[in-house]
Parts: structure tokens; C-alpha cells; sequence
């Protein structure tokens, strides 16, 4: 939802070592395999009940993840880029969930499971709308110089980093957080369907 309103202010910040990093020779494409490892180092702590050593490990990969855009941005910006961004970001995001319910599978694995079902929702609206998006030609108007088209809605990257956080500082409130987020999710793929009827309800031109 706010993912647009944080770029400019996100590339300010990043856009610094952004440069020394491409200066030094560092590709994008190692910068997201690079995060999505520190990514998975947070599964096995929050099994263990690690929840501070998880969230260094979360934001280590969302620091990445901006990273390595602004790297492309910086050299070249390849399919093979974008690919793996995405497709990292969304294995990453459904596995931080399973990292709680092993914690403690009594009471989280319910709410887990309801979280990332909630997760392949959003998922895969947003990855069908930017399939037909790209036969079509569509750039999104927010995000000119992403590799596929980005569909907003109401969860987007923004809130589902929020929602990490929150849940490394209360994890007690695992199973609330994650029921409350996968509400707001429904609504942001049934939005995202709704677009899609829309959108592609005349044949391209």
C-alpha cells in the first residue's frame, strides 16, 4: 500500500553504497542470492526461539533486497535479475511463517498455514496480472523501472516486513498478527482479481 511513497526515500538511502558496491565490482544478482541466505538463517532462529538473531536476519535481507536494485539500476538491470528477485522474495516471505510454527507448533502452525495460504493469494495475483501485463506491454506508472509489472494493493511489501518485525518483538502475538494480516491479505487478492477482470476484459490492441 505504501511501497510507491517509500522509493524516493528508499533510494536516497540506499543509493550511496549502492554506488560503492558497483564500484568494487559487486553484481546485483549476488546481492539477492546474498540476502536470500541471510534470509534462511532466520528459519533455524525461530525455530529456537531466536526471535532477536531472526529479525537481524530478516532485515539483512530486505537490505538486500533494496540493494541489488539499486545496484541494477546502477549497471545493467537483467530478466535473469528480476526473475530472481521476485521469485526469492516469495519463497522467502512464505518461509518466515514456518520458521514460527516450528517454534512452537502447538499454536502456530494453524495460523501459520492460514498465513501463507494468504501469501500464495497475493502471490499469485500479483504474478498472473504481471504475465498478462507484459504480453500487453504495460509499464506500471509507480514502479517505472521494475523488471515485471507491480500491482499494488492493500499488503504489500512495506506491511509484510511490518508484519515480521511484529511478530520478532511480540511473538507471543504470532497467531493474532498472522489471522489479522491474512484478512487484510483476502482483500488485497480479491482486489487484485477484480483489477484483472478489468483490465484484460478487452482484447489487446
Amino acid at each position: 500500500m505504501i511501497d510507491a511513497m517509500l522509493l524516493p526515500f528508499q533510494r536516497r538511502l540506499l543509493d550511496p553504497a549502492a554506488h560503492t558496491l558497483a564500484r568494487k565490482g559487486v553484481t546485483a544478482d549476488q546481492l539477492t542470492l546474498a540476502g536470500f541466505g541471510l534470509g534462511l538463517l532466520a528459519i533455524p532462529a525461530l525455530a529456537f526461539g531466536l526471535y532477536g538473531v531472526a529479525l537481524v536476519f530478516i532485515l539483512l535481507n530486505r537490505l538486500a533486497d533494496g540493494l541489488d536494485g539499486a545496484v541494477a539500476r546502477l549497471t545493467t538491470p537483467t530478466d535473469r535479475g528480476a526473475f530472481l528477485d521476485i521469485a526469492l522474495d516469495f519463497a522467502f516471505y512464505a518461509l518466515v511463517p514456518v520458521g514460527f510454527a516450528l517454534a512452537h507448533p502447538d499454536q502456530n502452525a494453524l495460523p501459520a498455514a492460514v498465513l501463507i495460504a494468504a501469501f500464495v493469494g497475493t502471490g499469485s495475483s500479483f504474478l498472473a496480472f504481471a504475465v498478462i501485463a507484459g504480453q500487453r506491454g504495460l509499464r506500471p506508472e509507480a514502479y517505472p523501472t521494475k523488471g515485471i509489472y507491480y500491482l499494488g494493493g492493500l499488503t504489500e511489501g512495506a506491511e509484510t516486513i511490518a508484519l515480521f518485525i511484529a511478530m520478532c518483538l511480540l511473538p507471543g502475538l504470532f497467531p493474532v498478527l498472522a489471522y489479522l494480516f491474512s484478512a487484510a491479505c483476502l482483500i488485497t487478492t480479491l482486489t487484485r482479481w477484480w483489477q484483472g477482470w478489468q483490465a484484460f476484459a478487452d482484447k489487446p490492441d
